[in-house]
């Protein structure tokens, strides 16, 4: 990462702006951030940008001196990190994932479809998991991603998954910190996600009907 910062104010309590660009959306970074940022004890919040992410950050001098040195082996390779030092608001106690900042010019590119890790190769093998054999599971760091996405910052609401509302068994996977799919836009499952259907002779992917009115199959990416 190439940092650029600007004078800190004086130790004791430091708040800061990390602004980080290059290849940071739908790799599971702002998890990976959420959860550094818990474990130094620091409050914020951090979010995806048109250019990147955004990360505002603030808590005792030493504990984010060290998250600032951990964020930097965190982040993807051949990103760029710009650190802004700001007065402390006092008021940042708990850090959390916000929803993104549409403004600015873009500078961002769709991250490339990732392959399936062991986790979830794992999982579709285990007849005890709730995704045993289901073919499109995904988690933070792998599933589609350019194939699917419809408009930027990288967020389910701008994806095809947006047609499948979540299930609260996947809804409570997507809020808990600890959880490998926490926030995970691709999140689904045999309850709500996208599944398999043969049709005149072929597979093909549909999902799951809103309702008893609405349309009972669909091609993926409508």
């Amino acid at each position: 990462m190439t940092a650029i910062a600007h004078v800190p104010p004086a130790p004791g309590i430091r708040s800061c702006t990390i602004a980080i660009e290059g290849v940071v959306q739908g790799v599971g970074f702002r998890p990976a951030v959420c959860r550094l940022a818990n474990r130094h004890r620091l409050g914020g919040s951090v979010r995806n940008s048109l250019q990147g992410v955004l990360v505002d950050v603030e808590g005792d001098a030493d504990a984010l001196d060290r998250f600032l040195r951990d964020l930097a082996s965190l982040a993807p390779r051949a990103s760029q990190r710009a650190v802004h030092w700001r007065t402390p608001r006092g008021a940042a106690r708990a850090f959390a994932i916000e929803p993104s900042d549409l403004g600015g010019p873009a500078r961002l590119l769709p991250t490339p479809d990732v392959p399936t890790c062991e986790d979830c190769l794992a999982e579709v093998r285990d007849p005890r998991a709730r995704r045993h054999r289901y073919p499109l599971l995904t988690c933070a760091v792998c599933g589609p991603r350019f194939t699917i996405v419809r408009a930027l910052p990288f967020d389910r609401e701008r994806t095809a998954m947006a047609d499948f509302p979540l299930c609260a068994p996947c809804r409570g996977e997507y809020e808990a910190p600890g959880d490998r799919r926490f926030h995970a836009e691709t999140i689904a499952c045999p309850a709500c996600g996208p599944r398999l259907a043969p049709r005149h002779g072929a597979v093909r992917c549909g999902r799951t009907p809103r309702s008893r009115s609405g349309p009972s199959r669909a091609d993926c990416g409508t």
